[in-house]
Protein backbone atom coordinates (compact mmCIF):
# COMPACT_ATOMS: atom_id res chain seq x y z
CA UNK A 1 0.00 0.00 0.00
CA UNK A 2 2.63 2.53 0.62
CA UNK A 3 4.73 1.62 -2.11
CA UNK A 4 1.77 2.02 -4.81
CA UNK A 5 1.10 5.27 -2.91
CA UNK A 6 4.68 7.00 -3.14
CA UNK A 7 4.62 5.29 -6.91
CA UNK A 8 1.75 7.47 -6.86
CA UNK A 9 2.84 10.78 -5.60
CA UNK A 10 5.78 10.52 -7.89
CA UNK A 11 3.48 10.15 -10.80
CA UNK A 12 1.56 13.24 -10.49
CA UNK A 13 4.76 15.14 -9.88
CA UNK A 14 6.14 13.46 -13.21
CA UNK A 15 2.94 14.53 -14.82
CA UNK A 16 2.78 18.51 -13.21
CA UNK A 17 7.18 18.78 -14.51
CA UNK A 18 5.47 17.33 -18.41
CA UNK A 19 2.55 19.83 -18.37
CA UNK A 20 5.22 22.68 -17.52
CA UNK A 21 7.68 21.36 -20.12
CA UNK A 22 5.30 21.50 -22.81
CA UNK A 23 4.51 25.53 -21.99
CA UNK A 24 7.77 26.83 -22.04
CA UNK A 25 7.93 29.35 -24.50
CA UNK A 26 8.78 32.99 -25.58
CA UNK A 27 8.08 33.92 -22.14
CA UNK A 28 11.20 31.89 -20.81
CA UNK A 29 13.09 33.47 -23.62
CA UNK A 30 12.40 36.70 -22.76
CA UNK A 31 13.20 36.46 -19.08
CA UNK A 32 16.86 34.74 -20.05
CA UNK A 33 17.25 38.08 -21.97
CA UNK A 34 16.21 39.92 -19.22
CA UNK A 35 18.47 38.59 -16.85
CA UNK A 36 21.27 38.41 -18.78
CA UNK A 37 21.07 42.24 -20.07
CA UNK A 38 21.01 43.04 -16.02
CA UNK A 39 23.40 45.23 -14.69
CA UNK A 40 22.34 44.31 -10.99
CA UNK A 41 21.28 41.05 -9.80
CA UNK A 42 18.12 38.89 -9.71
CA UNK A 43 16.21 39.21 -6.63
CA UNK A 44 14.23 36.19 -5.59
CA UNK A 45 11.20 36.58 -3.71
CA UNK A 46 8.57 34.75 -2.07
CA UNK A 47 7.00 33.63 1.20
CA UNK A 48 5.93 30.32 2.74
CA UNK A 49 6.65 27.37 0.53
CA UNK A 50 7.75 29.20 -2.77
CA UNK A 51 10.03 31.41 -0.26
CA UNK A 52 11.84 28.36 0.59
CA UNK A 53 12.08 26.87 -3.04
CA UNK A 54 12.80 30.58 -4.28
CA UNK A 55 16.42 30.11 -1.50
CA UNK A 56 17.53 27.44 -3.16
CA UNK A 57 16.98 28.82 -6.70
CA UNK A 58 19.39 31.88 -5.74
CA UNK A 59 22.04 29.97 -3.98
CA UNK A 60 22.19 27.30 -7.65
CA UNK A 61 21.67 30.97 -9.83
CA UNK A 62 24.91 31.97 -7.45
CA UNK A 63 26.85 29.30 -7.76
CA UNK A 64 26.81 29.13 -11.62
CA UNK A 65 27.51 32.88 -11.97
CA UNK A 66 24.44 34.76 -12.19
CA UNK A 67 24.60 37.20 -8.99
CA UNK A 68 21.38 36.59 -6.93
CA UNK A 69 19.63 37.21 -3.25
CA UNK A 70 17.03 36.09 -1.77
CA UNK A 71 14.84 39.15 -0.46
CA UNK A 72 11.98 38.05 2.19
CA UNK A 73 8.74 40.32 1.35
CA UNK A 74 7.46 41.55 5.05
CA UNK A 75 11.51 42.21 5.77
CA UNK A 76 11.44 43.84 2.53
CA UNK A 77 8.24 46.33 3.65
CA UNK A 78 10.38 47.07 6.99
CA UNK A 79 13.60 48.11 5.77
CA UNK A 80 15.18 45.64 3.59
CA UNK A 81 13.99 47.40 0.31
CA UNK A 82 17.21 48.99 0.62
CA UNK A 83 19.23 46.09 -0.60
CA UNK A 84 17.58 46.23 -4.01
CA UNK A 85 18.87 48.98 -6.61
CA UNK A 86 17.20 50.29 -9.67
CA UNK A 87 19.19 48.04 -11.78
CA UNK A 88 17.96 44.80 -9.90
CA UNK A 89 15.74 42.04 -11.91
CA UNK A 90 12.46 40.33 -9.54
CA UNK A 91 11.79 37.00 -9.59
CA UNK A 92 8.59 37.46 -7.88
CA UNK A 93 7.27 33.34 -6.41
CA UNK A 94 3.53 32.99 -6.09
CA UNK A 95 1.78 29.96 -6.79
CA UNK A 96 -1.56 30.67 -6.62
CA UNK A 97 -0.15 34.84 -7.63
CA UNK A 98 -2.40 36.11 -4.57
CA UNK A 99 0.10 35.98 -1.89
CA UNK A 100 -0.51 39.81 -0.27
CA UNK A 101 2.36 40.17 1.18
CA UNK A 102 3.98 39.37 -1.77
CA UNK A 103 1.97 41.37 -4.08
CA UNK A 104 2.16 44.38 -1.74
CA UNK A 105 5.92 44.71 -2.29
CA UNK A 106 5.48 44.36 -5.91
CA UNK A 107 4.31 48.14 -5.50
CA UNK A 108 6.43 48.88 -4.03
CA UNK A 109 9.81 47.36 -6.53
CA UNK A 110 7.49 48.28 -9.55
CA UNK A 111 7.82 52.32 -8.59
CA UNK A 112 11.57 52.09 -8.15
CA UNK A 113 11.32 50.73 -12.00
CA UNK A 114 12.57 47.20 -11.43
CA UNK A 115 11.67 44.67 -13.76
CA UNK A 116 9.46 41.54 -12.53
CA UNK A 117 9.57 38.42 -13.90
CA UNK A 118 6.83 36.25 -11.71
CA UNK A 119 6.72 32.92 -11.65
CA UNK A 120 3.39 31.69 -10.78
CA UNK A 121 0.78 29.05 -11.77
CA UNK A 122 -2.11 32.19 -11.80
CA UNK A 123 -2.03 33.14 -14.77
CA UNK A 124 -4.75 35.13 -14.67
CA UNK A 125 -3.99 36.26 -11.15
CA UNK A 126 -2.42 39.89 -9.48
CA UNK A 127 1.00 38.82 -9.40
CA UNK A 128 0.55 37.98 -13.45
CA UNK A 129 -0.55 41.34 -14.23
CA UNK A 130 1.57 43.27 -12.12
CA UNK A 131 4.58 41.40 -13.75
CA UNK A 132 6.36 42.26 -16.83
CA UNK A 133 6.90 38.53 -17.80
CA UNK A 134 4.93 35.59 -16.56
CA UNK A 135 6.54 31.76 -16.09
CA UNK A 136 3.54 29.56 -16.50
CA UNK A 137 4.52 26.75 -13.21
CA UNK A 138 0.68 25.21 -13.17
CA UNK A 139 0.71 21.68 -12.49
CA UNK A 140 -2.62 20.10 -13.34
CA UNK A 141 -3.12 18.46 -9.17
CA UNK A 142 -1.15 18.20 -6.30
CA UNK A 143 0.35 15.09 -4.89
CA UNK A 144 -1.10 15.79 -1.60
CA UNK A 145 -5.04 13.82 -1.58
CA UNK A 146 -6.10 16.61 0.34
CA UNK A 147 -4.84 19.25 -2.76
CA UNK A 148 -3.58 21.35 0.09
CA UNK A 149 -0.09 20.60 1.23
CA UNK A 150 2.16 22.21 -2.04
CA UNK A 151 3.69 18.93 -3.26
CA UNK A 152 3.82 18.90 -7.02
CA UNK A 153 3.48 22.61 -7.84
CA UNK A 154 7.04 23.31 -5.48
CA UNK A 155 8.65 20.49 -7.50
CA UNK A 156 7.69 22.71 -11.06
CA UNK A 157 8.71 25.97 -8.95
CA UNK A 158 12.26 24.27 -8.77
CA UNK A 159 12.23 22.83 -12.04
CA UNK A 160 11.69 25.62 -13.35
CA UNK A 161 14.30 27.84 -11.35
CA UNK A 162 17.03 24.58 -12.42
CA UNK A 163 15.89 25.54 -15.86
CA UNK A 164 16.80 29.04 -15.92
CA UNK A 165 19.59 28.60 -14.00
CA UNK A 166 21.43 25.90 -16.37
CA UNK A 167 20.00 28.19 -19.54
CA UNK A 168 22.08 31.31 -18.45
CA UNK A 169 24.62 28.79 -17.38
CA UNK A 170 25.31 27.75 -20.83
CA UNK A 171 24.40 31.10 -22.45
CA UNK A 172 27.29 32.88 -19.87
CA UNK A 173 29.55 30.37 -21.41
CA UNK A 174 30.32 29.49 -17.20
CA UNK A 175 33.13 26.89 -17.03
CA UNK A 176 34.12 23.73 -14.37
CA UNK A 177 36.99 27.01 -13.20
CA UNK A 178 34.43 29.27 -12.81
CA UNK A 179 32.37 26.98 -10.38
CA UNK A 180 35.32 26.17 -8.73
CA UNK A 181 36.20 29.42 -7.77
CA UNK A 182 32.54 30.08 -6.57
CA UNK A 183 33.09 26.28 -4.24
CA UNK A 184 36.31 26.73 -2.75
CA UNK A 185 35.34 25.03 0.45
CA UNK A 186 33.36 22.46 -1.26
CA UNK A 187 33.83 18.45 -2.42
CA UNK A 188 33.92 19.61 -5.74
CA UNK A 189 35.90 22.61 -5.79
CA UNK A 190 38.33 20.88 -3.63
CA UNK A 191 38.97 18.18 -6.41
CA UNK A 192 38.89 20.59 -9.07
CA UNK A 193 41.99 22.52 -7.19
CA UNK A 194 44.43 19.55 -7.70
CA UNK A 195 46.68 18.46 -10.36
CA UNK A 196 45.35 16.04 -12.62
CA UNK A 197 48.17 13.79 -11.67
CA UNK A 198 46.71 13.24 -8.40
CA UNK A 199 42.86 11.83 -9.35
CA UNK A 200 44.11 10.08 -12.40
CA UNK A 201 44.13 6.35 -13.22
CA UNK A 202 47.95 5.16 -13.04
CA UNK A 203 50.38 2.47 -13.67
CA UNK A 204 48.62 -1.17 -14.13
CA UNK A 205 45.09 0.48 -14.03
CA UNK A 206 45.37 2.27 -17.22
CA UNK A 207 43.66 0.58 -20.19
CA UNK A 208 46.25 0.13 -22.62
CA UNK A 209 46.65 -1.76 -25.73
CA UNK A 210 49.05 -1.66 -28.74
CA UNK A 211 48.45 -1.39 -32.67
CA UNK A 212 48.83 -4.53 -33.36
CA UNK A 213 46.55 -6.13 -30.83
CA UNK A 214 43.32 -7.62 -32.39
CA UNK A 215 39.75 -5.48 -31.43
CA UNK A 216 38.72 -8.27 -29.13
CA UNK A 217 41.84 -7.48 -27.53
CA UNK A 218 40.52 -3.78 -27.15
CA UNK A 219 37.17 -4.47 -25.81
CA UNK A 220 38.48 -6.89 -23.58
CA UNK A 221 40.35 -4.58 -21.72
CA UNK A 222 38.29 -1.85 -21.95
CA UNK A 223 35.73 -4.44 -20.41
CA UNK A 224 38.35 -5.20 -17.53
CA UNK A 225 39.52 -1.94 -16.78
CA UNK A 226 35.96 -0.23 -17.08
CA UNK A 227 36.62 3.45 -17.87
CA UNK A 228 34.83 3.61 -20.87
CA UNK A 229 38.15 4.36 -23.00
CA UNK A 230 41.50 2.25 -23.77
CA UNK A 231 44.81 3.83 -25.10
CA UNK A 232 46.43 2.40 -27.80
CA UNK A 233 49.97 3.33 -27.57
CA UNK A 234 53.38 3.04 -28.97
CA UNK A 235 56.63 1.13 -27.86
CA UNK A 236 58.22 4.44 -26.59
CA UNK A 237 54.27 4.93 -24.03
CA UNK A 238 53.89 7.38 -26.98
CA UNK A 239 50.15 7.88 -27.81
CA UNK A 240 48.57 7.46 -31.03
CA UNK A 241 45.28 6.95 -30.18
CA UNK A 242 41.78 6.04 -28.03
CA UNK A 243 39.33 3.56 -28.50
CA UNK A 244 35.96 4.65 -26.90
CA UNK A 245 32.69 2.86 -26.03
CA UNK A 246 31.77 4.38 -28.77
CA UNK A 247 34.67 3.83 -31.58
CA UNK A 248 33.10 0.03 -30.78
CA UNK A 249 29.61 0.66 -31.18
CA UNK A 250 30.13 2.27 -34.32
CA UNK A 251 32.39 -0.22 -35.56
CA UNK A 252 30.34 -3.09 -35.14
CA UNK A 253 27.40 -1.59 -36.73
CA UNK A 254 29.66 -0.17 -39.87
CA UNK A 255 32.07 -2.48 -40.71
CA UNK A 256 32.01 -5.96 -41.85
CA UNK A 257 34.69 -8.58 -40.09
CA UNK A 258 35.14 -7.35 -37.01
CA UNK A 259 37.05 -9.72 -35.63
CA UNK A 260 39.85 -8.72 -37.99
CA UNK A 261 40.32 -5.46 -37.28
CA UNK A 262 43.04 -4.59 -35.27
CA UNK A 263 43.41 -2.04 -32.36
CA UNK A 264 44.97 0.61 -34.92
CA UNK A 265 41.87 0.04 -37.08
CA UNK A 266 39.39 0.70 -34.93
CA UNK A 267 41.11 3.92 -32.86
CA UNK A 268 40.39 7.32 -33.12
CA UNK A 269 43.76 9.25 -34.14
CA UNK A 270 45.45 12.06 -32.07
CA UNK A 271 43.36 11.96 -29.26
CA UNK A 272 42.77 15.36 -26.93
CA UNK A 273 44.95 14.86 -23.79
CA UNK A 274 46.40 17.02 -21.25
CA UNK A 275 49.71 17.29 -19.27
CA UNK A 276 50.08 16.22 -15.90
CA UNK A 277 50.55 19.51 -14.06
CA UNK A 278 47.53 20.76 -14.99
CA UNK A 279 44.37 21.54 -12.70
CA UNK A 280 41.71 18.96 -12.68
CA UNK A 281 39.74 21.76 -13.12
CA UNK A 282 41.45 22.38 -16.27
CA UNK A 283 40.91 18.66 -17.25
CA UNK A 284 36.98 18.87 -16.50
CA UNK A 285 37.02 22.00 -18.77
CA UNK A 286 38.41 20.09 -21.99
CA UNK A 287 36.11 17.34 -21.19
CA UNK A 288 33.33 20.14 -21.30
CA UNK A 289 34.53 21.40 -24.48
CA UNK A 290 34.62 18.33 -26.41
CA UNK A 291 31.90 16.38 -25.07
CA UNK A 292 33.68 13.93 -23.84
CA UNK A 293 34.31 11.30 -20.76
CA UNK A 294 38.30 9.78 -21.06
CA UNK A 295 41.30 12.39 -20.89
CA UNK A 296 44.88 10.87 -21.57
CA UNK A 297 47.28 12.37 -19.40
CA UNK A 298 50.97 13.11 -20.80
CA UNK A 299 54.33 14.34 -19.44
CA UNK A 300 56.07 17.11 -21.00
CA UNK A 301 57.52 14.69 -23.30
CA UNK A 302 53.95 13.54 -24.63
CA UNK A 303 54.61 10.18 -23.14
CA UNK A 304 51.35 8.86 -21.43
CA UNK A 305 51.74 8.96 -17.44
CA UNK A 306 47.91 8.05 -16.86
CA UNK A 307 44.17 8.52 -17.69
CA UNK A 308 41.69 10.78 -16.25
CA UNK A 309 37.66 9.70 -16.29
CA UNK A 310 34.87 11.82 -15.92
CA UNK A 311 33.90 9.70 -12.24
CA UNK A 312 37.53 10.55 -10.78
CA UNK A 313 36.45 14.48 -10.76
CA UNK A 314 32.95 13.71 -10.19
CA UNK A 315 33.42 11.49 -7.39
CA UNK A 316 31.58 8.26 -8.74
CA UNK A 317 32.80 4.64 -7.99
CA UNK A 318 35.71 3.75 -6.04
CA UNK A 319 37.79 7.45 -6.15
CA UNK A 320 37.34 9.08 -3.18
CA UNK A 321 38.91 12.85 -2.83
CA UNK A 322 40.81 13.47 0.81
CA UNK A 323 41.77 16.46 2.08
Amino acid sequence: MSIEAAKEVLRIEEQGLAAVRERIGEEFVRAVETVLSCPGRLVITGIGKSGIVGQKISATLNSTGTPSFFLHPVEAMHGDLGMVMPGDVILAISYSGETAELNGLLVSLKERGNKVIAMTGGKYSSLAAAADIVLDIRVPKEACPLGLAPTASTTATLAMGDALSVVLLNRKKFQAEDFRLNHPGGSLGQRLKVKVTEVMIAGENIPVVFPADSATDAIRVLNEKNNGAVLVVGPDNEILGIITDGDVRRAVVNLQGFKTLTAAQLMTRNPISINGDQLAADALSIMQKYEITALPIVDGAGKLVGLLHLHNLLGKGEFRFLV
